[in-house]
């Protein structure tokens, strides 16, 4: 933290390949850009390690928890740097033979995993000849909401689909900072993606980092890009629209701290997190005849 309380933090976009070498090494590459423009906290995209042409290709990729070459790499970079780093997410195995966790884990600046969050929303979608589904090779997680103490304050963490889904970030209290690890289709980004970040960042007052797949794979599919720091006001800091790079920015929490000031929007909820019912708001259900 600087001492004037602002913080750097960057997202890295790729157009992550079939091969795992070739991911990690531009995500060597990328991540040196975010650290010599001062990049303290550096998030990396869902899949950076790997987009193969067929979903079950991930099993043959997966790794034991704490060990194995993506998550070494993951920690010998944030040790290297002396960063915070997130590790987009990556195939760690699951109870399921069939299946992997797709996982988003979190190394300090020493290079130890300090946090890990399994993607809970499963991405399906269904469009003329468009077609996902998550299911068919990932489990959903069971650890969400997680949130993890850093020196610029709490970090929210979440991955892709889990975006379109308030609650989860409503459970996560007091966040200085949501991140949002993506592959967002270029169907559903161009449609949905900037709006859905601006509304987190507006409903919880804090700031979102999101870092996204930018580009055409050779697996044929197209991701929306736009990796982007958002401010709690819901301003858009910095924007890379596609392609390869690093945004890097200053995370103000001065700023965090005068939006929850002049509009304490936080502080006037009645409805309690989980969706449950306020004693004084009861039920009402219209009876239409």
């Amino acid at each position: 933290m600087s001492q004037n309380g602002t913080f750097q933090v960057a997202a890295i976009q790729m157009v992550s390949s079939t091969s795992v070498q070739a991911n990690l090494d531009a995500a060597a590459r990328l991540i040196d850009q975010a650290g010599a423009q001062g990049a303290q906290l550096v998030l990396l995209p869902e899949y950076f390690c790997f987009l193969g042409r067929r979903d079950p290709e991930k099993l043959a990729l997966m790794e034991a928890p704490g060990s194995g070459p993506i998550q070494q790499f993951l920690a010998d970079t944030a040790r290297r740097h002396g960063i915070w780093l997130l590790g987009g997410t990556l195939p760690l195995q699951s109870e399921d033979a069939n299946r992997i966790y797709n996982a988003l884990l979190v190394f300090d600046p020493a290079g130890n995993q300090v946090a890990r969050y399994d993607k809970i929303h499963l991405f399906g979608f269904r469009k003329g000849q468009e077609s996902y589904d998550e299911s068919i090779s990932i489990r959903p997680g069971s650890n969400g909401p997680q949130v993890v103490d850093t020196p610029l304050g709490k970090v929210g963490l979440s991955v892709c689909y889990d975006l379109r889904f308030p609650e989860l970030y409503r459970a996560m209290n007091d966040v200085s900072l949501i991140v949002v690890p993506s592959a967002f289709t270029y169907t559903t980004g161009s449609a949905h993606w900037e709006i859905l970040l601006r509304a987190r960042a507006i409903e919880n007052q804090c700031y979102v980092l999101a870092a996204a797949q930018g580009g055409k794979h050779e697996n044929g599919r197209r991701t929306w890009g736009h990796s982007m720091l958002i401010d709690p006001w819901g301003d858009v800091v910095a924007c890379l629209p596609e392609g390869e790079g690093a945004v890097t920015a200053a995370l103000d929490l001065g700023r965090i701290e005068s939006v929850r000031q002049s509009l304490p929007a936080l502080a006037h909820r009645v409805i309690p997190v989980g969706g449950a019912t306020a004693a004084h708001l009861p039920v009402t259900t219209a009876h239409v005849e």
